[in-house]
């Protein structure tokens, strides 16, 4: 068993004993998503909250930032391109997260991006916040690939209806 979402250790996407793929267990919900189950409700609630929270410590922080260059002096023009810096980093994160919950990005697309998303890290928590306003993040995509998977798997099992060993063969 896994000790953070409490599913079996086998692979998901895997058949389970009882037959069948198992669904994908997401962060801070493991597999509660399936069936809006096991706290599901409290654990949106707390997953919205939580990066509503963090979002406003990290402007918090940010603005900490902003009163050290007026205090360095460092003139208009860096200023301003510090705070576009951070504006256009924070919605460019926004974007990428809010697409990630429909979609798998491209590894090497990711890596390539990280650290303007580590900059934009205040449009990710946004993001976080609002996709958990009306689903579990990522929700959406893993119970598309779960039902797709559950389909394909009672096609398979639906065919085999016997033994094909025990068939009559035609003279």
């Amino acid at each position: 068993m896994s000790d953070e979402t409490g599913t079996p250790g086998t692979p998901a996407g895997s058949a389970a004993q009882g037959g069948g793929p198992r669904p994908e267990p997401l962060r801070f919900f493991g597999t509660s998503w399936v069936h809006h189950d096991n706290g599901y409700a409290a654990r949106r609630a707390g997953v919205a909250v939580g990066s509503l929270a963090a979002a406003a410590v990290s402007c918090l922080i940010l603005n900490f930032a902003y009163e050290g260059i007026q205090i360095a002096d460092t003139g208009a023009f860096v200023t301003v391109l510090v705070v576009a810096m951070f504006a256009i980093c924070s919605a460019l994160a926004f974007r990428n997260t809010w697409e990630g919950f429909g979609k798998h990005h491209d590894p090497q697309r990711q890596a390539s991006l990280r650290g303007l998303l580590a900059i934009g890290f205040v449009g990710s928590l946004l993001a976080y916040f609002f996709r958990s306003l009306t689903e579990a993040p990522g929700e959406k995509l893993h119970r598309e690939e779960y039902e797709k998977a559950r389909e394909e798997y009672e096609r398979r099992s639906s065919r085999r209806t016997g033994d094909p060993s025990k068939k009559k063969r035609r003279q």
